[in-house]
């Protein structure tokens, strides 16, 4: 199970939401007696994972808020290991979709094994004179690193987006919230003010009397 979030907080829900579908996931997995190999991209997963007692194989830092192709191929690189080595058998992605400024939900999907398309009478009947160089088992091992390298580099882009959009968002009611609590106090200090002068006149006029 790969799991995407972002290296720093102070974005709303976008951090915890990710972390907790993994964790269901990974504890959904265990249940039907998987075993999990976990990974991860993000600080944020780091401390989360660490305090449950969920252990990570590793977690990939420092490029969250602006993923490169590189990094997508690094990711890529270390979770494809276990699988053509035959240790694991299937490779999930947790992440968050961006489907809108407004819109993003977090998205579970399984991204090996690949899903074969679905033959046709025309594919079907010259499957017999198809010859492939070399062996097709050796061929989509060289191929599948492709689109799931594409895969993962669309997940961090689309995470990095999802997480800037959260920020903004968590920022922006973070200033609403702090332009009323000044709005509150100020009308707290006038009446404040406003009592204490009105009881120094009360104090004169009683005394003048």
């Amino acid at each position: 199970v790969l799991a995407i979030v972002g290296d720093r907080g102070l974005s709303g829900a976008y951090n915890s939401n990710v972390l907790r579908a993994t964790e269901r996931h990974v504890q959904d997995l265990k249940s039907r007696g998987v075993n999990v190999r976990l990974f991860a991209v993000g600080k944020k997963a780091t401390n989360y994972f660490r305090f449950r007692g969920i252990a990570t194989e590793e977690v990939f830092a420092g490029f969250a808020d602006r993923p490169t192709f590189a990094d997508a191929r690094t990711v890529s690189n270390v979770v494809l290991a276990p699988y053509f080595a035959g240790d694991v058998q299937e490779l999930h992605l947790v992440s968050t979709k961006y489907i809108s400024s407004a819109t993003q939900r977090v998205d579970n999907r399984i991204l090996l094994p690949l899903q074969a398309p679905e033959a046709d009478a025309s594919s079907s009947q010259l499957k017999g004179y198809t010859e492939f160089e070399p062996e097709l088992s050796t061929l989509i091992a060289g191929l599948v690193r492709i689109p799931i390298e594409s895969e993962i580099f669309t997940a961090l882009l689309e995470g990095a987006a999802s997480f800037h959009t959260s920020q903004q968002r968590a920022m922006a009611a973070a200033t609403e919230n702090a332009d009323e609590l000044r709005r509150v106090l100020t009308r707290v200090m006038n009446s404040a003010r406003q009592a204490s002068i009105t009881t120094e006149i009360m104090e004169i006029v009683g005394g003048a009397e």
